[in-house]
């Protein structure tokens, strides 16, 4: 059997063929599997864009609905996920805590689009077409992760196994914490000749599985028995005060009736606590250093009869959470297909698919993060994720941010993501005409996707630069943009500047600004002293080099970070390799050429000299 080592070295020497081809070859090789998922990799027209653009978001300032600076900014974003996810690795790389996402089931039937081609059940290369299209948003998504997150995945037959598969290769079989079963309908079709099923899947995988606990709530805080028949005999202490009495004040000794004995002196009773310290003897849960242990966290315990059949309630910030089953239906208080179709319905908002309901993406996003989670969903559907976060946090006072990407096929975007999110923000009437009041402690922007050349030339820099200030916002969550600072007023020609409380978010998009900006800086911080002011400081820069002895003197008080370096080492691992280009042979430029080029030098030169004259701030 010929070695994989001896293979590569022939096809190293092999005539005839490219260097791509040749690295492809060996690729293959390489990569051949005897256990695992193998696919065919299927190109991918929106993958192809990436190969020659690097991807921005650029706000719709119309769309947005500001309600406050203190409240969540949650983000939707217009466009194509794969694009999505790239831009999002510039702004939340590691920063994400739950990722819940419905992706196209591929039933052949109109669900999935590849190629703007539907892909139906005759497609030799439909699973393979599917793959593809999973591996590399997965891949993303796993990066956009902290190292505790968390996804859910909804999946039905059609691909429930190889999903499996492929997210044991992307986070690792060892971090796959369950399958759940969620049941969609109560109504299961009945001419299903062989099975009429009634339950989908939700796959759940950590980034890095760790010793938390999933929770769906706390345990019932009533009184629990402290006896169980089954356990051995045991003699328990109870402290003086610690027992509460539903029986007369007295002295009480044993009788052969109750369901402990008292051990040693009678049990006084008054005011209906136990007067003295008493030892009790029956088949009791607990030893004596866990009942020791409860006595200190509050619990308290209760004798209701002359049985004495004692029991105890914990206070309720002791009281222990609930885990939940992998079966998720009306038990857990989770809904079903219908259920989702009446919410739609009740925001009387057209909508053809299958919607999840908001009581599923609640408890799954709130099983091991909440209060102030990060949420991404990258197929946002009809918008039941953020909807199920700003319930969320309207029911507990958290401030759960949320994601939402998708495309605008059949203007789903418009006209359902954003208008559903619209009306349970600001509030609606519903389908029996009842007005519901909206849940205004949100704030939502409204992006779209946009392109700068990949090549690195120095205008290209520029141009990005200018285009990720919206991306800049988004990572450092700092929206109002700020016309002055101090005495200064500032021109978005070279510097523009945003802010939140105490903290500032800077760009510079040319370095002759940066003098004058160290002393904005100094004058911003010497007259907030007592704000501790801080400065996210982004500066163009055509290397890597963010001009740190430049702003030596303010360093105390900035972050700095040079562009668009920063950004391109963010994409760098994400973004598919560009296409090798034949370098075309130089031309003499011909005279028209020659003239408009030194038009460009002569009005560069002017900008420079506008620049000395201190023609860096509006006035």
């Amino acid at each position: 059997m010929m070695k994989k080592t001896d293979l590569i070295q022939k096809l190293k020497q092999l005539q005839g063929i490219s260097d791509d081809e040749r690295a492809y070859l060996i690729n293959l090789v390489n990569t051949k599997k005897k256990y695992g998922l193998v696919w065919e990799e299927k190109p991918e027209d929106v993958e192809e864009q990436l190969r020659e653009n690097l991807p921005v978001l650029k706000e719709v300032k119309d769309r947005a609905i500001i309600n406050g600076e203190e409240y969540p900014n949650h983000i939707l974003i217009e466009g194509d996920n794969l694009h999505a996810l790239t831009a999002l690795t510039f702004t939340h790389e590691g920063k994400i805590d739950v990722i819940y996402i419905d992706p196209p089931y591929n039933t052949g039937n109109k669900d999935f689009i590849y190629n703007d081609t539907f892909v139906d059940v005759e497609d030799n290369f439909r699973h393979s077409k599917w793959l593809s299209f999973m591996s590399k948003r997965l891949q993303n998504a796993k990066r956009l992760l902290n190292e505790n997150g968390v996804i859910f995945i909804s999946i039905d037959d059609n691909e429930a196994a190889q999903l499996k598969l492929l997210c044991n290769e992307v986070f690792g079989e060892n971090n796959f914490i369950t399958q759940f079963l969620w049941e969609k309908t109560s109504t299961p079709p009945a001419l299903s000749k062989k099975v009429r099923k009634k339950m989908e899947y939700v796959i759940c995988y950590e980034k890095s599985k760790d010793n938390s606990s999933y929770s769906i709530g706390k345990v019932d805080g009533g009184d629990v028995p402290l006896l169980n028949s089954g356990n051995a005999t045991g003699q328990l202490i109870f402290p003086e005060g610690s027992i509460k009495f539903n029986i007369p004040d007295g002295v009480y000794s044993n009788t052969p009736e109750r369901k402990v004995r008292i051990i040693g002196e009678n049990l006084i009773v008054q005011n209906s606590l136990n007067a003295n310290s008493i030892v009790l003897e029956g088949n009791f849960k607990w030893k004596q250093e866990m009942l020791n242990k409860e006595i200190l966290l509050g619990t308290h315990f209760i004798i209701k009869s002359e049985l004495f059949s004692i029991r105890f309630q914990r206070k309720e910030d002791n009281l222990k959470t609930k885990t939940p089953t992998n079966r998720l239906d009306k038990e857990l208080n989770v809904g079903t297909n219908e259920d989702a179709k009446k919410e739609i319905e009740d925001l009387s908002i057209n909508y053809f698919d299958y919607p999840k309901p908001v009581s599923l993406i609640k408890l799954l996003t709130n099983l091991k993060y909440n209060s102030n989670s990060i949420i991404l969903d990258f197929f946002a559907g009809s918008g039941t994720t953020l909807h199920a976060t700003m319930l969320l946090n309207a029911e507990d006072g958290g401030s759960r941010q949320c994601i939402l990407v998708t495309n605008n096929e059949n203007n789903i975007c418009e006209e359902v993501t954003y208008e559903r999110s619209k009306r349970v923000i600001q509030g609606y009437t519903n389908a029996k005409g009842e007005k519901v009041e909206g849940l205004s402690g949100n704030n939502l922007r409204y992006y779209k996707s946009e392109f700068v050349g990949r090549e690195p030339s120095v205008k290209n820099k520029k141009e990005i630069t200018r285009l990720a200030t919206e991306l800049l916002c988004i990572k450092e969550d700092i929206y109002a943009e700020q016309k002055q600072l101090g005495d200064y007023q500032l021109n978005a020609t070279y510097v523009r500047c945003f802010q939140q409380g105490s903290l500032y978010l800077l760009v510079i998009y040319d370095e002759d600004v940066i003098e004058q900006m160290v002393e904005v800086i100094q004058s911003v911080v010497e007259a907030d002293a007592d704000r501790n002011s801080h400065f996210k400081v982004y500066v163009f820069s055509n290397g890597q080099y963010p001009y740190t002895e430049e702003f030596e003197e303010v360093l105390p008080y900035i972050t700095l970070c040079a562009l668009p370096d920063a950004i391109y080492k963010a994409y760098q691992n994400v973004l598919p390799k560009r296409q090798r280009q034949q370098v075309p042979e130089l031309e003499e430029p011909t005279a028209e050429e020659v003239e408009k080029s030194l038009e460009h030098d002569v009005k560069d030169v002017q900008d420079k000299q506008d620049k000395k004259q201190g023609n860096l701030f509006n006035t």
